[in-house]
């Protein structure tokens, strides 16, 4: 069918031309979606609005011979605003959206987009610090991608934990035989954090100090770029 309906998140947009765009979406049925704008650049757009990025909508597409076109977008999910107008939201949601991108090359996930909506909403809704709605967000995209981490026994030997070095080379916590050198050792409270962000967890990981949540928030970086096997342009973003 030449013409289409999906639902979609904004992950990202390139200008076209003088008033076009090309739009990036993860989509529920599709996977990712590469698509045209057509005149979206303009003050008179009755939908521009509605495909700016962490915008979540139902589309209405033209296949094309190359890239598809959007006809027609209702905004189903408006957090672009709220995330945008604060630095560390903006940096947190730029991380989501890019690993999302990352996760989402090959067969279409609903399971992915599910995440991806409901972490843009929490996001957006800022009861929760943006740090920890990233790394939740980061930890359960990997788990859904194949790679769940493992914070409670170790990894390697399955020795009983609790255990505080850390090996993201090998998937998560480690004993202190299977320790490889050089590896980080955590507070116990990181551990917990990791734990509940995994789980969804929020009112464990809350309680979390700045210590704990700096450090489960480096072994989250490191371990979704470890898999991923290439560095996140959004945690080398300059803080302003």
């Amino acid at each position: 069918m030449p013409l289409y309906r999906e639902q979609g998140v904004v992950l990202r947009t390139h200008k076209l031309g003088e008033a076009d765009r090309i739009v990036t979406f993860l989509t529920r049925g599709r996977g990712l979606l590469r698509a045209v704008a057509k005149g979206v650049r303009r003050t008179s757009s009755k939908f521009g609005a509605r495909l700016e990025p962490f915008m979540v909508a139902d589309l209405q597409c033209f296949e094309g011979r190359t890239l598809d076109t959007v006809t027609q977008a209702e905004t189903l999910g408006a957090y672009g605003p709220a995330i945008s107008a604060d630095y560390e939201r903006y940096r947190a949601g730029s991380a989501m959206v890019e690993t999302a991108e990352r996760l989402a090359e090959g067969d279409p996930t609903p399971a992915l987009y599910t995440l991806l909506v409901g972490a843009l909403r929490t996001l957006a809704a800022a009861k929760i610090p943006a740090e920890l709605v990233r790394d939740g967000y980061l930890l359960r995209a990997m788990s859904h991608a194949g790679w769940t981490p493992g914070f409670g026994d170790c990894v390697r030997c399955g020795a009983a934990g609790p255990h505080t070095a850390v090996a993201v080379q090998l998937g998560g916590v480690v004993c202190a035989d299977c320790r490889p050198p050089g590896s980080p050792r955590l507070d116990a409270g990181a551990i917990t954090l990791l734990q509940a962000l995994l789980a969804g967890d929020w009112d464990t990981a809350l309680a979390a100090s700045e210590r704990e949540r700096g450090q489960a928030a480096g072994i989250t970086a490191a371990y979704t770029q470890w898999h991923l096997e290439r560095g996140l342009r959004s945690f080398s973003t300059p803080r302003l």
